[in-house]
């Protein structure tokens, strides 16, 4: 087998020029050739990890098949590629740090001096090679955060130049910058990025392709222009034109050749054409849905783009099965009362109660799930979603006026939602989480077997709450049923309704499996269902 070669995908100028979508819609193309491809993040923020950054911080925390709680770019990665990514493939600096500091605490560099050279530029170096010595993968795209010039990212660059130095040819280099368009020119300006370019020179790396993100086309003079000024090929200038999806993406650089440059650098066989024929189906039925609907979307951070990016695209994966545009609402709990809740939600085909932690917004999101029951409009909870529904039904249905989860009421009388006996002996917010893939028995004869058409499930979890199992039998007897168990630890995973026409709420986060190849069921059938809602409306 050849040796397995690395891209690096660095960025200038400005922040989210979308390097994340640069490497997913790489890693598209060069599996469409028959190339296989494993995609990492390199971030540059001293935390560990970002399982404890707020959503106000950071956006979205992904987790992965073997529960890390990594950067929401690693979604993006799974949802092009359909790939699963894992905890190799997101490494920070502070993880790095973390390392470095315990080897140093065991005695593993024989009391020589440490140093970032060489001794965190090795970890990082082994870090990124960790994917590549499995031997699965022909190519190894590492995306690093920020942009060159951070002064927390100059142990990744310099990485890279040594990188670069020792494998020659099995490594490239893309860099990702911005050309403005000054509107009071009305012209583009390729200046900020050749001082980018300068900027990444001073550390020793030499761009072999360069991406330019842009509103406008860039024309032959300025492609040569940025080449001229840039040291490389006028054909390793990359046009980024500003998209109406992230997933045009691919097409766009298949179109500007991005996929043939890298295999002209990297030396591999340019044999194949790359196939997209079945991104292109998904593309079609996105831009022409032949109906609509209106979904709420209620969560307490609906004013960040990114907080429920992985709900937002299960929502377009869905519509494209279901040919059907999801006019996706945001609302947020905090502003969800008894006296306005017809108004916010009256119109709405169908409403999705988002994941979260803490008790801000939590009694507008309950308020919420009665008036979705008592009016048979279609419900799926999410995590904490599905804790407010066994919460509401306890309340309203059982007769528990004061029933809660003890994550928000520690001395509530009817601890309907309640940490698991061995939870409450740890100590540590981590140590209580149950986070990665776990199993989940379903139920015959129940709407989540006839959804997933199978007895066992394995789906991603992020949570420490779990459902009360001393009250099944009273759910289960007025109406509520357990359709879904964790075999080993006789958990509740999922709750739905009996006498309702989509009630469901799960205690995982289906969102984080859902991609273009394979839009997740449990969207899809509730996108279908806000449907017949809205038709028999």
């Amino acid at each position: 087998m050849a040796r397995t070669k690395y891209i690096f995908v660095l960025g200038g100028v400005a922040s989210s020029l979308g390097k994340g979508i640069i490497s997913a819609s790489l890693a598209k193309l060069l599996q469409s050739r028959g190339f296989s491809v494993a995609i990492q993040k390199l971030d540059p923020y001293i935390n560990v990890d970002p399982g404890t950054l707020n959503p106000y911080e950071h956006g979205e925390c992904y987790v992965t098949e073997d529960g890390a709680e990594t950067d929401l770019d690693l979604g993006h990665y799974e949802r092009f590629s359909n790939v699963p990514t894992s905890q190799a493939n997101n490494v920070t600096t502070g993880s790095i740090y973390k390392t470095v500091i315990e080897k140093e605490r065991r005695g593993d560099y024989l009391g020589h001096t440490v140093q970032v050279i060489p001794h965190i530029t090795d970890e990082i170096k082994r870090r990124i090679k960790l994917l590549g010595n499995t031997g699965k993968y022909d190519f190894v795209i590492t995306e690093i955060g920020g942009t060159v010039g951070d002064i927390e990212s100059l142990p990744y660059i310099e990485t890279v130049r040594q990188m670069r130095w020792e494998m020659g040819r099995d490594c490239a280099v893309i860099h990702l910058t911005l050309v403005p368009y000054l509107s009071a020119a009305g012209e583009l300006k390729t200046k900020p990025t050749q001082h980018s370019v300068k900027t990444l020179l001073e550390s020793g790396v030499q761009p072999d392709i360069i991406v330019c993100r842009t509103e406008r086309h860039l024309n032959e003079n300025l492609r040569n222009k940025i080449a001229l000024f840039c040291n490389v090929e006028p054909s390793s200038v990359i046009e980024s034109i500003d998209a109406k999806t992230i997933y045009e993406v691919p097409i766009l650089m298949r179109d500007e050749n991005l996929d043939t440059e890298i295999l002209r650098k990297t030396m591999m066989p340019l044999d194949s054409q790359p196939d997209l024929k079945k991104w292109e189906e998904f593309l079609y039925k996105l831009d022409n849905p032949a109906t609509e609907v209106n979904i709420g979307l209620i969560g307490k951070y609906i004013e960040l783009k990114d907080a429920y990016k992985s709900i937002n695209e299960s929502f377009i994966h869905a519509s494209a099965a279901n040919e059907c545009k999801v006019n996706l609402k945001l609302i947020h709990s905090e502003d969800i009362k008894e006296s306005n809740v017809a108004e916010l939600l009256g119109n709405m085909n169908g409403i999705l109660v988002a994941p979260g932690f803490g008790e801000r917004g939590i009694e507008g999101k309950i308020t919420a799930v009665k008036y979705v029951r008592e009016n048979g409009i279609p419900f799926l909870g999410i995590c904490l979603g599905m804790q407010c529904a066994v919460v509401e039904f306890a309340r309203n249905i059982l007769g528990y006026k004061s029933a809660h989860s003890t994550e928000m009421n520690p001395d509530t009388k009817y601890p309907v939602i309640d940490l698991m006996e061995e939870q409450k002996k740890i100590k540590g917010l981590g140590g209580t989480m149950r986070l990665g893939t776990y199993p989940c028995k379903i139920k015959k004869g129940t709407k989540l077997y006839d959804i997933y058409q199978t007895l066992t499930i394995s789906e991603r979890h992020r949570h420490r709450y779990e459902f009360n199992n001393e009250y099944i039998e009273e759910y289960e007897k007025a109406g509520m049923l357990m359709s879904g168990i964790n075999p080993k630890d006789n958990l509740v995973e999922i709750t739905e309704l009996k006498n309702h026409p989509w009630f469901i709420g799960v205690q995982f986060h289906p969102e984080y499996k859902s991609t273009v190849a394979k839009p997740h069921p449990l969207f899809v059938s509730f996108v279908e269902a806000a449907y017949e809602n809205n038709k028999n409306r």
